[in-house]
């Protein structure tokens, strides 16, 4: 089982429009940052995307990514889904839609935002299958199981993947901690956990709180990602546990 990286910056990336890299060093690749998104792979190479991030298509083209089997959304937040066109070129070799899984209210609202997306439109063929996470359970050769996180005043999705014996947990955009959400994530191999900044924020995990979460849930490996461009990737790295790694763009980790 494997994490691909594709994205780990905030919702303006790093550096900001206006080549603003507010305290990280631009001379160290792993500081830019494009909108967060990821893909888990098992070791028959089925791939799950998830969230369609608005810079989808470089971080496909980059990473060498021409399909996936299945995509999940964490929320509707613009970062996380408004890449969702570049989905339409996975289409094309398929018979069939691309499965895709969210919570009812994303769905909905994914729904509403991209109807020609799951309708198809003026000929053109439906591009996803979306249906609620809470129909099934077993998707492209992986268990999951999901969490409604706390994002300030809306919601967010955490996702558990199981392949291979091993299980990798998604937990991005959360403002807080809940009981719920350490029972679905206890005992991971690998936690991907929000981490906005050091200060705390009132719709993000800032960086006590995302370690907060890795230790409450026992996680063995943790990676930090959704990173705004007060967190250097060095600076950041010397102050970390050991079992923490500081995520960037294009980062592999093999379970």
């Amino acid at each position: 089982m494997k994490l691909l990286m594709l994205g780990s910056g905030t919702s303006t990336g790093v550096p900001r429009v206006g080549n603003d890299w507010g305290q990280c060093d631009p001379n160290e690749p792993r500081n830019r940052r494009t909108r967060v998104s990821i893909i888990v792979e098992n070791a028959a190479g089925q791939r799950i995307l998830v969230d369609t991030s608005t810079d989808l298509r470089a971080q496909l083209l980059a990473n060498k990514i021409d399909k996936v089997d299945a995509v999940f959304w964490t929320h509707d937040h613009a970062d996380h889904c408004h890449g969702i066109d570049d989905l339409r070129v996975m289409r094309y070799d398929r018979s069939n839609p691309l499965p895709g899984f969210a919570s009812r209210v994303t769905c909905e609202r994914l729904r509403r935002r991209f109807d020609y997306v799951f309708e198809g439109q003026f000929g053109y063929p439906t591009i996803v299958d979306l249906r609620e996470t809470s129909e099934v359970q077993l998707v492209a050769g992986f268990s999951f199981d999901d969490v409604v996180m706390p994002h300030g005043p809306a919601k967010s999705t955490g996702f558990r993947f199981e392949a291979d014996g091993k299980s990798l947990v998604y937990a991005t955009d959360f403002s807080e901690i809940t009981p719920a959400m350490v029972k679905c994530f206890r005992g991971c191999d690998l936690l991907v956990v929000d981490c906005l900044r050091e200060r705390p924020h009132p719709t993000h995990a800032h960086l006590e709180m995302a370690l907060d979460l890795a230790k409450r849930c026992s996680a063995k490996r943790t990676v930090l990602t959704h990173l705004d461009k007060s967190m250097d990737y060095r600076r950041l790295s010397e102050s970390v546990p050991k079992n923490v790694v500081v995520g960037y763009d294009g980062l592999e980790v093999q379970l």
